[in-house]
């Protein structure tokens, strides 16, 4: 089973995000026809790659047992002073491509397409600063596994159904302003890394709330790989952070989340202090194979 290719294609600059409902009354198989129309021989979309995924439990009415086992719809994350809000919607569209007309036109051809089977819940456009960096100035996807390891983090491996699935937690993160008013040396225990190189703070240098310590999350000694297509947002006023982190299970993802609330042991976050979570939400992206199934001419 083959993963959709869109997930580990690096390079694109421009960046286009869209979630969908289902209109009342619509087939959840047309929503789903109509979206993997996008990816299919005859799609309207040119010059961009796109990455289509169901909200869990829509996609299992009509694959059964296609879904890595743990996938659902995120539900709200609540740890101390904070809340990652559930903002969950029926599909997802991700669009990649080298200019901001060619990602315009294709979210453009593909919301006609849904005209009368879903409705637009959100969409927003994403960029990449500085080649590898988000707009706190570090380098973002530091811990990524390489291109070689990346399909067995992202995707379900294992011979059956699922295989070639994944789960991808979409949230968008608005950055406050007190984060860039602190000296260099703040932002880097607040993050666990040096800002210009990435270089991992020592052990004793390095505090309990950092970033870095919320975010690798091991069990039984072992750590849990995410496989992160952050992309940054907004203007001057009002910016942040797309989160786009694919797994083979829900689980690794969730418990990141929570480990940066601080759900467990209460120990929030500092980066959470400085950003703001203002949606979540968890999609199934099916293999090529499932989606071949409700191309247009196979209904």
């Amino acid at each position: 089973m083959t993963a959709q290719h869109g997930i580990f294609a690096i390079g694109a600059s421009e960046h286009a995000y869209v979630e969908f409902d289902l209109v009342s009354g619509a087939e959840v198989r047309s929503l789903v026809s109509s979206l993997v129309r996008l990816l299919g021989p005859e799609s309207p979309l040119t010059g961009v790659g796109a990455v289509v995924g169901f909200r869990p439990e829509l996609w299992s009415t009509l694959a059964p047992g296609a879904s890595p086992p743990d996938a659902r719809s995120f539900y709200e994350v609540v740890g101390p002073d904070l809340v990652m809000p559930a903002t969950q919607h029926d599909a997802w569209l991700w669009v990649a491509g080298a200019s901001r007309s060619a990602t315009f036109d294709a979210v453009s051809s593909a919301i006609w397409g849904l005209a009368g089977t879903a409705s637009v819940a959100s969409e927003i456009d994403g960029w990449v600063y500085q080649a590898n960096r988000d707009l706190t100035g570090f380098i973002d996807g530091t811990e990524n596994p390489s291109v070689l390891q990346a399909a067995s983090v992202a995707v379900q491996c294992e011979p059956s159904p699922a295989a070639g699935s994944s789960v991808v937690l979409y949230q968008r993160w608005q950055h406050l302003n007190s984060f860039a008013s602190l000296d260099r040396a703040s932002q880097e225990r607040i993050i666990g890394r040096t800002k210009q190189n990435s270089i991992e703070l020592e052990d004793h240098e390095m505090p309990a709330d950092s970033h870095v310590r919320r975010n690798v999350i091991e069990v039984d000694g072992q750590e849990l790989a995410i496989y992160r297509r952050n992309t940054s947002y907004g203007h001057l006023s009002n910016h942040g952070t797309l989160f786009v982190g694919f797994c083979a299970t829900l689980k690794p993802l969730q418990m990141m989340l929570e480990s940066m609330a601080g759900t467990v042991d209460g120990v929030r976050d500092a980066l959470t202090r400085h950003t703001t979570p203002l949606s979540g939400a968890y999609y199934v992206v099916p293999s090529v194979e499932s989606l071949s199934l409700f191309l247009p001419h196979s209904v």
